[in-house]
């Protein structure tokens, strides 16, 4: 095993832009409608491949087969890699939609893990708005009237965001990115999503795109509330905040400004460059890893140096540790 990286996989739709390309540098094609950028996934059909070294070619759920324990360390055995770390450029507001949370998700055919997810704001413009969770006050017959008055706008809590702003929306929460948005994504590996609504747009067929009202229903948490951005709480070190600490993945934000080493506890980390650049060791590229770029860092590696050029910014995602035995 090594640092690993993968070839991104790309997603387009109607809200979708090119600031992958001109924010991030991701080797994007033609087009104006380039909406996501996923990093790292196994997640049925869907699969990162490894780009260089020794694994070049293999799937990441090929390693989770092969090299299970090595990959994840404490966390093994898995039957599939359990986050899925993506970027999103919204130039259109996404759908209003709600993820079923792991029970639900288990029920469905075929089953899926639930989805809880972060978001990292990385730009973004003038009056931008994130949507997230409910007003207090509205239930679900509340909800159900507003949404047969088409009127749903009213239910939701909403907030202009900042750039670094961090915003944890566990599976259960109605929600929606605003246009503008340009976003970093950690989330459990599961592509189960619900659409409430969609701002009465048409989809590329020309008609109103399907929404899944009943199913919404049934997953949205009614007790959530409001949900606004984290707040950063001081990491390990002077170098590291924690932007989120939950039962699903753990999210600190790093600032660099000299060599620093990860790992070195029995599980795997993805580190992804929001600025600057930094050399990984054990990186069979042997070239630094950039804005826009992630890489995956198997337990088996033990502590890794990160030494940054100049400056950067990065994130690092990793599982909360497993309880030791009492």
């Amino acid at each position: 095993m090594h640092t690993l990286r993968f070839q991104p996989i790309f997603r387009r739709y109607l809200w979708g832009g090119r600031r992958l390309a001109t924010e991030l540098g991701r080797p994007i094609g033609d087009g104006d409608d380039y909406a996501e950028s996923w990093e790292i996934v196994d997640h049925g059909v869907d699969q990162s491949t490894v780009l260089a070294g020794p694994l070049a070619g293999r799937t990441l759920h090929e390693l989770v087969e092969r090299h299970g324990a090595d990959l994840f360390g404490q966390h093994h055995p898995q039957q599939q890699f359990p986050l899925l770390f993506k970027f999103l450029d919204a130039q259109r507001n996404l759908s209003l939609q709600v993820h079923p949370n792991d029970e639900l998700a288990r029920r469905l055919d075929p089953s899926d893990l639930g989805k809880t997810e972060a978001w990292v704001i990385l730009d973004r413009r003038p009056g931008s708005k994130i949507y997230a969770g409910l007003k207090w006050g509205f239930d679900r017959p509340a909800l159900e009237r507003e949404i047969a008055r088409d009127t749903v706008e009213l239910c939701l809590h909403a907030f202009e965001p900042e750039i670094g702003d961090c915003v944890l929306l566990p599976a259960g929460t109605i929600h929606a990115i605003g246009e503008g948005l340009l976003v970093a994504e950690i989330q459990q590996a599961s592509d189960t999503t619900y659409r409430v609504y969609d701002w009465n747009r048409l989809g590329p067929d020309g008609k109103l795109r399907e929404l899944h009202i009943d199913a919404a229903l049934e997953a949205i948490d009614f007790d959530q509330g409001p949900i606004s951005a984290q707040m950063a709480r001081p990491g390990d070190a002077p170098h590291i905040q924690n932007l989120v600490s939950c039962d699903k993945f753990v999210l600190d934000r790093w600032q660099l400004d000299g060599p620093q080493s990860v790992g070195g506890d029995n599980r795997f980390h993805i580190f992804s460059v929001l600025e600057g650049a930094v050399a990984v060791a054990d990186d069979p590229t042997a070239q630094p890893l950039g804005k826009g770029e992630t890489a995956l860092l198997p337990a088996v590696l033990g502590r890794v140096e990160i030494v940054p050029q100049d400056q950067a910014i990065l994130l690092d995602i990793y599982l909360p540790a497993v309880p030791a035995e009492s």
